[in-house]
């Protein structure tokens, strides 16, 4: 029921929304909980698990209740309609358990930002406003984060009065006069609507701005609807207040029960009435102020039960001619559907609103997760934060002072006392023979009765009765059910509450969408595309393109009619016999610089760097520390304390974290400094008996001669005239060099050298087969994680006289000995022209025989090769090495494909076309 004046809400304007079906209205300043207690809309929401009413039991996040489904003009599923702002045009129904998402794309926009600070001060309530006023005057650069669109906290929601130079004003004029000042400063930002979720080391904590939320359909487009902050604090006061708690009995999860702080709230900030005639259950004084200021609002309060003999405020009861049974109890909540009487004392009475209080816990949801302790306080009959090994300071309610004088104090960091208020009587269970309508977690639907059945099926810990019974595991974290099923297992058990403790508490707070997290990392958007310098030029020649990693890559060149087999063989042939060129700028680069870098870069390569002369470069594979390849590349010594590595293209930024972790981990003695350059440079590989020919004519002034230039050694020239480093690498065991400019040039090269006419581009896939018929495997597909060096025949780059490199000790277990092991080789079907598929396994029968089929092993490369003018294979075979000229079978489909077992080098074994 609304009431004709009060409140916060803006009563001239009207908001119209439909709620099941029904069209409804509110004022701007309500939430969907207050405008449909306002049009008597008693049921919210029906419970998971048994189906049963639900209605509204608390006024914010702590809400276990009334969880709703959001259609327009969004569908959103599980809002609890606490904390959705009433908005015109808002469309939501009630959840009869779980909700749905939305089946077409979000349109809104998310986004992210990170912020440092010296003081974050988490809830705006009286002690956060005192805090972050506090720390402002002090010249510190402050951040105010807080859930509510407004200031005040809990003086949103209470008649208290605070005294001002002007005289006494209300709370929440009191906090929008302390808000505004701080907004006036330059170094302090206020952050309304906007819950810190995660507080994690290094007083890194996490929070979700809901800037257009409220606004429903006229939510500007171009403003993000949520924003990340991620923000990095000197010190952090944590004023996040308390959570008002239940008490288990029968009935207790009628619609028409609710939090006695709660229904004092609605009255208060949203000038509505929760029910007409009202019972209050309580084990504190703080239920009487609300008792009292619903009252002067026109409710009817039909009896305060009080489990206390002597409660303190029952004289101003009588005075108000309340009636207090006290020393009593609340036996049930009755009625269809909702509450229409309760019993208590061995009377019924007639009652719409079952108010309860059963004392406060301070929320210390953030503190637990910085790695705070908290201890059971027997004064206050709550958890309350301990020690931290964070810069953090909790501040009023949230540790447990409960006066407004106190929170004052207490936030702004003043000497003296702190009054912490008036505690409370344990009480947390009516007893009772049955205990299967006595709930302790509304929104699982788990009952006393089902935390006596865990702790009588043996269980003792908390956390094993938590997932026994999925008490707490709900959207709301276990606010209002945590402590109350602690309490009931410590009943069972016949302990001390504080010695059963509670469940941890664990990021988020309350639930963050995957879209607000995500922010812009989606769409298109979700994984970078990498492209090199020469992409607009692969792209207007008809390149088809791979991913390798984020790089886009040149797969292959058809021309107009040609196949994908017809343009890699035309591609082959060009390498072999003629010359080509690929885009190679993707290879990674990383930059090894200082005193220790031959040093470095020897403890991490199988073979020694350290002794490379100037000029000079080298072939390397980096082992993990198991022994098994990791990635490989050439070690380029460009001076005494320079080298630049470079790695294959997927692994590029795996290699450089794994290099880096090394260096700051294990060997952070050693004058090394690591930067990757792979964007920096643009690499074009010139292939083929014609390269040195071509590259002659690009560069004049250098000589190229075999004996001029030899193979595996670099040299500063001009080609194209562009400053250049010219590498003599081979990576296909043809003649071939690697031009490297900057990557601002590398376009103007590319186009040199095609514009020569007798270069032939080549893609990935042309990579791949002269790779393969040379022998060479390439890291990630000949490899996988199990393979060292010396399965895949390379034993000559495994270092025999260094004393120790990552992965040498592996190589010396007796499993890496085994000559039983799977050793690279190739394979040649009987039949020319059949293209092994790769992944296929290799047996040693001609019939399968009946399961299980011993496997040799498996095929890892594939392709048709030019130069052989056959197919081939790659495969990794155990005992391969002894195994050449075996007939072996790949089972394919339903035939049994011949093929011969033969050496991995398929082309040129002597090396004889390195040098042209």
């Amino acid at each position: 029921m609304r009431l004709s004046t009060g409140g916060l809400i803006d009563r001239g304007g009207t908001l119209r929304f439909r709620f099941d079906g029904r069209e409804l209205t509110g004022h701007p300043g309500d939430t969907l909980a207050s405008a449909l207690l306002a049009n008597g809309v008693r049921q919210a929401a029906t419970s998971v698990r048994l189906g049963r009413p639900r209605g509204i039991f608390a006024a914010g996040s702590e809400e276990p209740n009334a969880v709703v489904q959001i259609e327009r003009p969004f569908p959103e599923p599980m809002r609890p309609a606490t904390t959705v702002e009433l908005y015109d045009g808002l469309v939501a129904s009630s959840l009869p358990g779980r909700g749905r998402l939305a089946a077409e794309p979000d349109p809104a926009r998310y986004d992210a930002v990170h912020a440092h600070c010296d003081v974050l001060v988490v809830g705006a309530g009286p002690a956060g406003l005192a805090a972050a006023r506090a720390a402002a005057v002090d010249g510190a650069r402050v951040i105010l984060a807080d859930e509510q669109p407004r200031p005040g906290g809990s003086l949103l929601g209470t008649t208290e009065r605070l005294p001002t130079a002007k005289g006494p004003v209300s709370g929440h004029e009191w906090a929008a006069a302390v808000a505004g000042g701080l907004e006036r400063l330059p170094d302090v930002t206020v952050l309304p609507r906007t819950t810190v979720f995660g507080y994690y080391d290094d007083n890194y904590l996490m929070a979700v701005e809901r800037r257009t939320n409220h606004l429903g359909a006229a939510a500007p487009a171009r403003v993000s609807r949520e924003r990340i902050w991620r923000i990095r604090a000197g010190r952090v006061v944590l004023a996040t207040g308390a959570h008002e708690r239940p008490i288990a009995f029968a009935g207790n999860d009628l619609p028409g029960v609710m939090l006695a702080g709660a229904a004092r709230t609605y009255a208060v900030r949203y000038g509505v009435l929760p029910g007409r005639r009202a019972v209050v259950f309580t084990t504190n004084d703080s239920a009487y102020e609300a008792v009292f200021d619903l009252a002067d609002a026109g409710l009817e309060v039909a009896a305060i039960v009080d489990v206390r003999p002597s409660p303190g405020p029952l004289d101003e009861a009588r005075r108000r001619g309340i009636e207090v049974l006290a020393g009593q109890a609340v036996e049930a909540a009755r009625g269809a559907g909702e509450v229409s009487s309760v019993l208590a004392g061995g009377s019924e009475i007639e009652a719409d609103l079952l108010l309860v209080s059963g004392g406060w816990n301070p929320v210390a949801h953030l503190f637990s997760q910085a790695g705070g302790t908290l201890r059971y306080d027997e004064d206050l009959a709550a958890l309350v934060p301990g020690v931290s090994r964070q810069k953090v300071r909790v501040a009023g309610a949230a540790r447990g002072v409960f006066t407004l004088e106190g929170c004052l104090i207490d936030g702004a960091g003043e000497d003296g006392p702190v009054p912490p208020g008036p505690g409370g009587t344990p009480y947390w269970l009516v007893p009772a023979d049955d205990l299967g309508g006595h709930f302790v977690d509304l929104q699982r639907d788990v009952t006393a009765a089902d935390v006596l059945r865990a702790t009588g099926a043996g269980l003792r810990s908390v956390e094993h009765v938590k997932r026994y019974t999925t008490a707490g595991t709900a959207h709301d974290q276990g606010k209002t059910s945590g402590l109350l099923t602690s309490a009931v297992v410590a009943h069972a058990l016949g302990v001390p509450v504080g010695e059963v403790g509670i469940t941890s508490y664990r990021a988020p707070y309350t639930p963050v969408s995957f879209a607000a997290l995500a922010g812009r990392d989606r769409g298109s958007l979700h994984d970078p595309v990498r492209v090199t310098a020469l992409h607009e030029w692969h792209a207007e020649h008809g390149a088809l393109f791979e991913n390798v990693g984020q790089w886009r890559r040149p797969w292959y060149y058809p021309r107009a009619g040609e196949s994908m087999e017809a343009a890699v063989l035309r591609e082959c042939r060009a390498a072999r016999e003629d010359v080509a060129a690929m885009d190679a700028s993707t290879l990674g680069k990383i930059d090894v610089i200082g005193p220790d870098a031959g040093e470095f870069l020897d403890r991490l390569y199988t073979n020694l760097m350290s002794s490379l002369a100037v000029g000079s470069i080298r072939y390397g594979v980096m082992c993990r520390a198991d022994g098994m390849v990791f990635d490989d590349g050439t070690v380029i010594r460009l001076a005494a304390g320079h080298f630049l590595v470079t790695t294959t293209t997927g692994n590029a930024a795996a290699v450089l974290d794994w290099m880096e972790e090394w260096l700051q981990t294990e060997w952070p003695s050693l004058r090394v400094h690591l930067t990757s350059v792979t964007e920096q440079w643009a690499t074009v590989a010139l292939v083929g008996p014609r390269s040195r020919e071509v590259l002659a004519s690009l560069a004049p002034e250098l000589a190229v001669s075999a004996a001029d230039f030899p193979f595996m050694t670099w040299r500063e020239a001009e080609v194209a005239g562009i400053p250049a480093r010219v590498c003599r690498i081979s990576f296909s065991g043809e003649l071939a060099y690697e031009i490297n400019v900057t990557s601002w040039d590398g376009l103007r090269l590319w186009t040199a050298i095609m514009s020569d006419g007798r270069v032939t581009p080549y893609g990935t896939e042309t990579m791949h087969v002269l790779r393969a018929e040379k022998g060479y495997p390439i890291v990630g597909q000949d490899t996988d994680g199990t393979v060292t060096p010396q399965d895949l025949g390379m034993s000559w780059v495994v270092s025999k006289k260094k004393p120790d490199f990552v992965g040498k000790r592996s190589h010396a277990r007796a499993d890496t000995s085994r000559p039983d092991r799977k050793q690279l080789v190739g394979l040649l079907p009987d039949d020319h022209g059949f293209l092994l598929p790769e992944g296929a396994h290799l047996v040693a029968c001609a019939e399968l025989p009946e399961p299980p089929v011993p496997m040799l092993g498996h095929v890892t490369s594939s392709y048709r090769s030019a130069a052989l003018g056959r197919t081939f294979a790659l495969a990794l075979l155990k005992g391969g090495r002894s195994r050449h000229g075996e007939r072996l079978y790949a089972p394919v489909g339903d035939a049994m494909v011949p093929v011969t077992v033969t050496s991995h080098v398929l082309y040129d074994p002597e090396g004889a076309r390195r040098d042209g």
